[in-house]
């Protein structure tokens, strides 16, 4: 409503209006907010910190029994030190750091980001349950706004929860590339906000016609994780098999997290193609921006009461 009373007829303010109503739901609900914390905490603490790949590599893992006489403490002293040269470089060559927890831990910025997208999807399923969507279509707010208004709802919460992930892993040891610098953060916000946009409005479209609250948990659980583990998240791609790499080099999930770790702890800019900070920020904007108008043009077509 204006100052007036009249009905405000601004795209903008009904956009607004609602963006606020879906924050409130998150921030106003104390126990769905402390668990927004807490969810990164375990996700870092326990897988974070559990996958110690680099200590493969040490001279602890070679059997005593390989040699006969048995080594003297000088001659452990000096395979351990050409263990943990061996370990630092089969680690840098394969993963880009010395330390597989900064790795994943980039991963999981964008891991919270897809989950979050993901419940985004099961409030347009709430909203008709409960009526409120109803409510909504009656107004002169147009269907563009309601279906904007839960995308950059999901969004904000994702650079929320990505400035969570990266200050525990700061905590817990993560290592910085020489490129960081403080605006660095803010890229991973933009590219967390890009995303986070398109993978909302990808669940959203989905769930517009849903009635039932299984539906969503469905196509949550079906995508979820295919695009998560068929990407960069966990694994870089030149070790997956062939026909997955494929996949990979598609899935705006890889061009993500390729910018964040460029943009955090990789020390080489650049990159080769197609992983390029410029090239990822265009692929994820590009995915985007178009997700986001399939949505809207769902919405005027299939959102109704």
């Amino acid at each position: 409503m204006s100052e007036n009373g009249k009905v405000s007829k601004n795209r903008l303010h009904g956009l607004w209006a609602l963006t606020n109503r879906e924050l409130k739901k998150w921030y106003k609900a104390p126990i769905v907010f402390l668990l927004t914390i807490i969810q990164p905490i375990i996700w870092m603490g326990l897988l974070g910190k559990s996958m110690n790949i680099g200590a493969i590599f040490s001279s602890s893992q070679i059997p005593v029994i390989a040699f006969n006489p048995p080594l003297t403490a000088s001659q452990l002293g000096q395979l351990n030190t050409a263990f943990q040269s061996l370990s630092s470089s089969i680690m840098t060559n394969t993963f880009g750091v010395t330390d597989y927890f900064s790795y994943m831990a980039m991963g999981m910025v964008v891991f919270v980001t897809l989950f979050t997208a993901a419940f985004s999807g099961m409030s347009v399923v709430w909203d008709r349950r409960l009526g409120f969507l109803n409510k909504v279509l009656s107004t002169p707010v147009s269907r563009s706004v309601i279906i904007l208004s839960k995308v950059f709802s999901a969004a904000l919460r994702s650079i929320f929860q990505a400035a969570i992930v990266v200050f525990v892993a700061i905590v817990f040891g993560l290592k910085f590339g020489t490129n960081f610098t403080v605006f660095s953060v803010f890229g991973v916000f933009a590219i967390v906000f890009l995303i986070g946009m398109g993978l909302s409005s990808l669940f959203i479209a989905i769930n517009l016609r849903a009635t039932r609250i299984e539906t969503p948990q469905a196509v949550m659980n079906l995508i979820t994780l295919p695009l998560m583990f068929a990407s960069n998240a966990f694994v870089p791609i030149n070790l997956m098999p062939g026909w997955l790499q494929v996949v990979a080099k598609v899935n705006p999930m890889s061009y993500t997290t390729d910018a964040v770790r460029r943009l955090m702890i990789f020390s080489n800019g650049m990159g080769k193609f197609p992983f390029s900070p410029p090239f990822d920020f265009a692929y994820v904007a590009i995915f985007a921006a178009t997700l986001t108008t399939v949505g809207i043009i769902l919405s005027w077509r299939f959102l109704n009461k």
